[in-house]
């Protein structure tokens, strides 16, 4: 038993580390197209970006981006043009895909640019400096404050992941109801059918005088 703690104590510790991380994406856009990013997020979660055209050293050109950020359903929550760099930050209010869209939109296109994006959720979108000085802690305090708010962050994304886990089994179990009537409908009607066809050919019979 108590190595089994010790396992899902160190699991939940390196998961809290990587909740601590930051996703720095590198995105080659071509001179015509676009390109997008998705990440699925829960509801009620700081996200903050930052994103920038990566320019050669000789190079003449300066192309500018669009971007353009929505949510699972459509939503517009964040859009830019003739950009060379930015950010965006906003709390999700929808659980599901958000989907980041960047494409060129200037004259100068060239064969296209790099770019990078600096995506950040959740802990990883918190100011721990502002949180260190407001508090007044430091070192291993503020270590183990990440942590601390990491745990927490875990422990909603399983009662996430558990209400989810419910909501399939839910769907699953009235889709599971909905077969075995549709079966019990259709072998009602095949029975009824095979009852009218006896019944027509003893008719057929008794009327030729067969039977």
């Amino acid at each position: 038993m108590a190595a089994a703690a010790t396992s899902l104590l160190l699991a939940a510790l390196v998961a809290a580390m990587m909740l601590l991380g930051a996703e720095a994406v590198w995105l080659d856009l071509p001179p015509t197209g676009t390109k997008c990013v998705s990440e699925e997020i829960q509801p009620n979660v700081v996200v903050v970006a930052d994103y920038a055209i990566i320019f050669e050293s000789q190079s003449t050109s300066h192309p500018t981006v669009a971007v353009k950020v929505t949510s699972p359903y459509g939503n517009t929550v964040h859009q830019n043009e003739n950009a060379t760099m930015g950010q965006f930050a906003f709390t999700t209010s929808e659980a599901g895909n958000y989907l980041a869209c960047f494409w060129l939109d200037s004259a100068e296109k060239g064969s296209g640019v790099s770019l990078n994006l600096d995506w950040k959720i959740g802990i990883a979108a918190k100011d721990w400096d502002s949180v260190a000085k407001k508090e007044k802690i430091e070192g291993v305090e503020l270590e183990l404050r990440k942590l601390e708010v990491a745990v927490e962050s875990i422990h909603h994304n399983l009662l996430y992941l558990k209400a989810r886990e419910a909501e399939m089994r839910e769907v699953s179990e009235k889709t599971n109801s909905r077969v075995a009537w549709f079966s019990i409908l259709s072998l009602g009607v095949c029975v009824v059918v095979s009852v009218l066809q006896l019944w027509h050919l003893q008719g057929f019979f008794h009327k030729k005088k067969l039977i």
